[in-house]
């Protein structure tokens, strides 16, 4: 084992691995960006080196300043976690040449499976399924335009380099393959600087099956069975778990055989994920593999009890690997959900700004929390806006559902929208709970799965209220009669007042000594502070209690599954641009125009696309609400936008 680890990333990554590193008295070394000064990871090692400013190209994706923090630090090995530097080749070599150990595979390795179209060729060559298509194809359109008939309508087009989803576009016909490869084009190179692209087969409605395998200098090579990750939203994994449900133990030994051969093809020595395409009908393909350790690790590890990070540590320092093939078993089921910072009922645009308040649940036996992010940190343009990951495990997969559900009935997040409820929608959904979905789950059951919540009941309209009107100062004195509850005030009585937005109506509640009223109208209400966020009020008679957090003009309140989020009308406050002059598109989030379609004075249709954002290296599309007509452009290529800027000036037919 190492006697010093540096961590090559941030958040909740960073953190689970420098607590594997403490249990066993490695010590570690963080590094972090401008953007994240005094962020949880940094205050999860034993010691942090600031590697550059906030965009992640001139820090976490910086390899020189990355080595020298090593070097400068004494650190003997290097843990890239995943994402930023985790599959870049580049980085292996100069770990190597620095005279660092990289936790993790060859560089030959992580490049022969960086590269899609090398990958697709040795897995055949090797006996492992691929999917039709022509892996070493020229990157002009009519060279791809040839892959694509050559593989046979419907396509996907997907980044040579890369993964997470990103760049994918799937087309159904050739007229629709050169606005694909442009946009994909655009993203790729966002994404990992190389716009280099790949077409082949699609396969509708397949299941997203992955294998979990080691390897050692030493020979010995093992599986640590399947996850199962269909639950996707835009090709992004959302809901992944293990064992896969509803799999034939025979096609699931296959998927292991093959895998295992995957992994030999390339002499792959450290943790690794095989992904399979896996057809109704048992046939499956390989997709690609992963040389690092996944998001999703941590129900493998649930189901398997062996920690992934300890057997990274010793693996990298030449050990053999713990257990034999025989000696793995599997208990029990397990269910990760990654919470975000997203809204998806707003085509899941990543959510930005400081969090107020969270609160997720308390970790047990059954329930395991995984995150970077703690009560008033700030979720930044610059990365990946998960919170937590939430991982449940019970005996039996119905249990391991129940208990996720649970889980997240817990979860409160002030601040930027979450997916919390979208991740509690699909854990009780029908089709979820039977086992064995699709890839296309999401996008066939999203409208029930993004359903706007219905007004909420007035009673917690007035609790809010009654919150509100019911905060005191802070060091207020007792004695003062500022603060004395009989209303006694000079020259009049006391009267507090707040004004809150209704369904879009301001309702305007007066606290006085003669007791609560709404729009003039007297309420038998009152309530007190049980705790600094729990609100405890009696409306007619009956007992009301909630959890109730305010942050600028907005309160939020949590009771149950329920969670409300009112404004409070302040005169005084002016929001500019978002909300809507009618006819404009506004900017739902900061970002880079990427693509501007059409200019002023242009007819449109509804659906057409007007102007493209890439933010969070995820390039949204905005696209005429309705047939009319483009006023003007306020933006060109390359320019940087503000959350509420209006892009588009539009008038509708």
């Amino acid at each position: 084992m190492f006697e010093k680890v540096l961590i090559a990333n941030r958040g909740e990554i960073a953190c689970r691995i420098a607590r594997t590193c403490r249990k066993h008295n490695v010590l570690t070394v963080g590094v972090y960006s401008s953007a994240d000064r005094g962020a949880m990871h940094t205050t999860a090692v034993d010691e942090a080196v600031r590697i550059g400013a906030a965009p992640s190209s001139e820090s976490y994706l910086n390899i020189g300043a990355v080595i020298d923090a090593a070097l400068q630090t004494g650190a003997q090995a290097v843990h890239p976690g995943y994402g930023f530097l985790s599959e870049n080749s580049l980085f292996a070599e100069a770990c190597e040449n620095s005279g660092l150990v990289f936790i993790g595979p060859s560089a030959k390795a992580i490049r022969q499976m960086g590269s899609k179209a090398e990958a697709k060729c040795i897995m055949a060559d090797a006996g492992v399924p691929v999917l039709p298509g022509r892996f070493k194809s020229g990157q002009d359109d009519q060279s791809l335009a040839e892959s694509a008939k050559a593989a046979g309508y419907p396509v996907m087009v997907k980044p040579l380099a890369g993964g997470g989803g990103r760049g994918m576009r799937i087309v159904s016909a050739p007229e629709g393959l050169t606005k694909a490869l442009a946009s994909a084009r655009r993203e790729a190179s966002l994404s990992f600087g190389d716009k280099s692209l790949l077409v082949e087969k699609l396969i509708e409605g397949p299941r997203h099956i992955e294998v979990q395998i080691f390897a050692d200098t030493h020979g010995n090579i093992v599986h640590l069975f399947e996850r199962d990750c269909s639950i996707q939203r835009r090709h992004q994994k959302v809901v992944e778990e293990a064992p896969a449900p509803n799999l034939e133990e025979e096609t699931r030994s296959r998927l292991y055989a093959a895998a295992l051969t995957a992994a030999k093809a390339v002499g792959y020595v450290g943790a690794g994920t095989v992904e399979f395409l896996l057809a109704p009908d048992g046939r499956f393909w390989f997709m690609e593999m992963n040389t690092r350790l996944q998001v999703e690790h941590p129900v493998t590890e649930q189901i398997t009890g062996i920690d992934l990070v300890e057997w990274q540590l010793r693996v990298a320092a030449g050990e053999a690997l713990p257990l034999r093939q025989e000696e793995i078993t599997s208990t029990g089921h397990s269910i990760e959900v990654r919470l975000y910072a997203e809204d998806p009922a707003n085509g899941f645009a990543p959510g930005f700004g400081r969090i107020p308040y969270l609160a997720v649940p308390r970790e047990t036996d059954i329930v395991r929390i995984d995150t970077g992010v703690r009560r008033g940190d700030e979720v930044t343009v610059h990365y990946d806006p998960m919170i937590a990951k939430i991982i449940v495990t019970e005996s039996e997969r119905g249990e391991a559902c129940t208990a996720m559900a649970n889980a997240l009935s817990a979860v409160r997040v002030a601040g930027p929208t979450t997916n919390e409820k979208f991740l509690r929608a699909i854990i009780s959904h029908g089709e979820f709970r039977e086992g064995g979905v699709d890839t296309e789950f999401i996008p066939r059951n999203l409208d029930d799965l993004t359903l706007v919540d219905e007004a909420p009941p007035s009673e917690f309209i007035v609790l809010a209220a009654l919150s509100e009107l019911s905060r005191t100062s802070e060091g207020e004195d007792d004695q003062s009669p500022w603060k004395r509850s009989s209303g006694w005030r000079l020259g009049s009585p006391l009267n507090k007042k707040v004004t809150i937005m209704e369904s879009g109506s301001p309702q305007t509640f007066v606290l006085s000594f003669d007791g609560l009223t709404k729009n003039g109208r007297t309420i038998d209400a009152n309530g007190r502070w049980i705790s600094e966020t729990c609100f405890e009020a009696m409306i007619d008679g009956q007992k009301y209690r909630a959890d109730v957090v305010k942050h600028e003009s907005v309160i939020n309140i949590f009771s149950g599954e329920m969670f409300v989020t009112l404004s409070i009308d302040d005169p005084l406050a002016y929001v500019s641009g978002k909300g809507g002059v009618e006819g404009s598109l506004f900017s739902d989030m900061p970002g880079i125009v990427v693509a501007v379609f059409v200019e002023g004075g242009e007819k449109v249709t509804a659906g057409q696309p007007l102007i493209a954002i890439e933010a969070m290296k995820v390039e949204h599309t905005i696209r005429a609400p309705a047939d009319g007509t483009v006023l003007s452009v306020n933006y060109t290529e390359g320019d940087q936008v503000s959350e509420g800027e209006e892009l588009v000036s539009f008038t509708p037919d």
